[in-house]
């Protein structure tokens, strides 16, 4: 029964869900020859094709079935970017089960909780992850099955996991006679838990329909123009939100797709970008950062490496100028969240954009982009007015779409939409031309004498210095002000800065009080399972920080 009403004079059209099955189907019907090229955790290269994935992908739903997996059921994966991991992706979701895909990097414990949460029936996972998932599988209470991805001749002599399972022996065992079924294109088909800064992680259950048109949105030439000629590596982890869609929107494509495996430094991502030729990848900027300067200390090119699109966080001006200016590699800044599938908004420049001065399409371009089809947003005031698009106005970020969650799973958190709209906690201004950029976290925002100042603004400066390698902004508590920004900073190696001269750096780029009252140097910054730098952690172990002339 339809939400809405219904025309007197209804379309005439085929009735064919939209399922996640009938993109590796296509792949391997209208692209059958493409590769699908592995790093595999076991330290060697993989090769086949869609072809091959689509054979085996059935035999994994078939074996999936054996194991008693039905409608609906959980079926957990604890994986890097990986041939078997693809194959997965579409025998768990295609059968109609749905694919929980677990990030490896969160505790233990939290890995026990969210598949506890998920009532995970079978859990398959790779060698890597042998020692963690021994750790936790006695507090694994519904799954019923563990399968390790790996041949035989890796299987461990003995393991404190009962009736251990060995994939490549499970889909030996049955048979490529499978025919994906057909059911309501909103069923759920994938699930992806948030990173969980505070609190219990909550789980955002995706849909085939979602899934789908996700795919279908992110491929577009305005968004990741993901092509039949590219060769695309997604570094972003096929266990968080899907690899922001790049498992479904490149088979979709056609494309040729390389997966790196653990393998994500600097040197081993660069050997792997040159020797299988990649055109296109997709990343945080803490990966980037290492592929670069691993390339910048060895004075290499990229011989084939054209295109790169950049979330997860901001892209720090500084990098952009890098990779476009010394690489000559196209950057698509992009933004989005767990709840948004997750891509939401992609960079790039207008026909009207093309005739301005290179410093006025750097600017457009560092910031998160625009809407692609599918979302909308706003930005609102404390009250939910809504606020003017003249890239001046700063509010909290708003968004709605046919891939954006409208409550969490499990109903965790209660009611999360306002007016039907979904609250990002991103502070955000959006420009006349409908470019929206991210000023801050609602929860990193400073606000010193009642006003609000941009962290990532003073982030960004500061990584225009040539010592400095990372930074991250918080706020310390003052008397007067409530509280200051302090600038908490990784120098890169070899190269050292004063207080003095940083702060000096910031002089006429910013109002005169913005500028932040100390700077802390440490050796590393805090990171999060996706990436992402804790302030959180950084804000508790500065708390009691006694700022200059206080």
């Amino acid at each position: 029964m339809s939400a809405f009403p219904l025309s007197p004079v209804m379309g005439q059209m085929m009735n064919q869900p939209l399922l996640i099955s009938s993109i590796i189907e296509f792949a391997a019907r209208h692209y059958g020859g493409s590769e699908i090229i592995s790093r595999r955790v076991e330290g060697d290269m993989h090769r086949y094709t869609y072809r091959d994935c689509h054979q085996r992908a059935r035999r994994l739903a078939n074996a999936l079935h054996g194991l008693g997996v039905g409608m609906g059921d959980r079926v957990a994966t604890l994986a890097w970017n990986g041939y078997r991991h693809l194959e997965a992706y579409y025998a768990v979701s295609g059968s109609g089960a749905v694919l929980h895909t677990i990030n490896p990097r969160l505790f233990p414990d939290q890995i026990a909780y969210i598949s506890n949460h998920a009532e995970d029936q079978v859990l398959l996972f790779d060698l890597t992850f042998l020692p963690v998932v021994e750790k936790i599988a006695a507090d694994c209470t519904f799954v019923r099955h563990f399968v390790l991805m790996c041949d035989r001749e890796r299987m461990p002599a003995s393991s404190t996991i009962p009736d251990l399972l060995c994939y490549e022996d499970l889909i030996a065992t049955h048979s490529d006679d499978y025919a994906w079924p057909l059911f309501d294109e909103n069923s759920a088909a994938t699930l992806c838990y948030t990173s969980g800064t505070t609190g219990n992680p909550k789980g955002a259950l995706y849909s085939h329909r979602s899934t789908v048109l996700h795919a279908y949105a992110s491929a577009m030439p305005s968004a990741l123009n993901v092509r039949a000629s590219d060769t695309v590596l997604p570094v972003v982890p096929m266990f968080h939100v899907n690899a922001w869609g790049l498992p479904y929107s490149v088979p979709l494509s056609g494309a040729r797709m390389v997966f790196p495996g653990a393998a994500l430094d600097g040197k081993s991502l660069y050997e792997l970008f040159e020797a299988e030729k990649v055109t296109f990848s997709a990343g945080v900027p803490t990966v980037w950062l290492g592929l670069l300067n691993h390339a910048l200390q060895n004075n290499l090119t990229f011989s084939t490496f054209r295109r790169t699109v950049i979330g997860g966080a901001a892209c720090p001006p500084a990098m952009m100028d890098t990779l476009i200016d010394k690489f000559d590699i196209e950057v698509i800044h992009a933004w989005g969240m767990t709840e948004m599938s997750p891509l939401g908004t992609a960079g790039g420049l207008q026909t009207k954009h093309l005739d301005l001065p290179k410093d006025e399409q750097r600017k457009i371009l560092q910031k998160q982009g625009h809407a692609i089809y599918g979302v909308d947003m706003k930005i609102v005031d404390d009250d939910g007015k809504e606020l003017p698009w003249d890239g001046v106005a700063y509010g909290h970020l708003l968004v709605k779409g046919p891939w954006i969650i409208s409550s969490y799973y499990k109903n965790e958190g209660g009611e999360v939409l306002q007016d039907g709209w979904f609250p990002t906690g991103d502070v955000a201004t959006i420009d006349a031309d409908g470019y929206m950029q991210i000023t801050d976290r609602s929860k990193d925002v400073i606000k010193s004498g009642g006003e609000w100042i941009g962290t990532i603004d003073l982030e960004n400066l500061a990584m225009a210095h040539p010592a400095v390698l990372q930074a991250a902004c918080i706020g310390v508590f003052h008397p007067k002000w409530d509280e200051r920004p302090v600038l908490v900073v990784v120098l890169r190696p070899g190269m050292t800065v004063t207080r003095e001269a940083l702060l000096q750096f910031f002089e006429g780029k910013i109002a005169k009080w913005w500028t932040p009252d100390d700077v802390l140097f440490i050796d590393a910054l805090p990171m999060g399972a996706t990436g992402k730098i804790q302030k959180n952690k950084l804000r508790e172990q500065f708390k009691g920080h006694k700022l200059p002339g206080m």
